[in-house]
């Protein structure tokens, strides 16, 4: 094989490979998120609990089922809250 084909497969593999992380980027635009809970400020959660629909919906501060999407990590940071697994009903697209 000479250059210009190593060069040319290369950049083929590069190319796939790139196309492959935005595509998975795109699958979970979440993936590098936690949801979070306990710390929310009323009308600030990003989701549905138990007593309210969706969105903006708590109506108390601190609610232990409240969560919001946080960069990875930082939900251990903050005293009194806790990560959660909550399937989030929203679209994907309206995240």
């Amino acid at each position: 094989m000479n250059l210009t084909n190593q060069t040319l497969v290369a950049t083929a593999v590069a190319t796939l490979l790139s196309a492959a992380a935005v595509t998975a980027q795109a699958a979970d635009p979440n993936a590098d998120k936690e949801q979070c809970a306990g710390v929310i400020r009323a009308g600030q959660n990003d989701c549905a609990t138990s007593t309210n629909q969706c969105h903006s919906h708590v109506t108390v501060d601190n609610d232990p089922e409240a969560w919001i999407y946080l960069p990875k990590g930082t939900c251990q940071k903050i005293s009194g809250a806790r990560i959660v697994q909550v399937v989030d009903p929203t679209p994907a697209s309206k995240r």
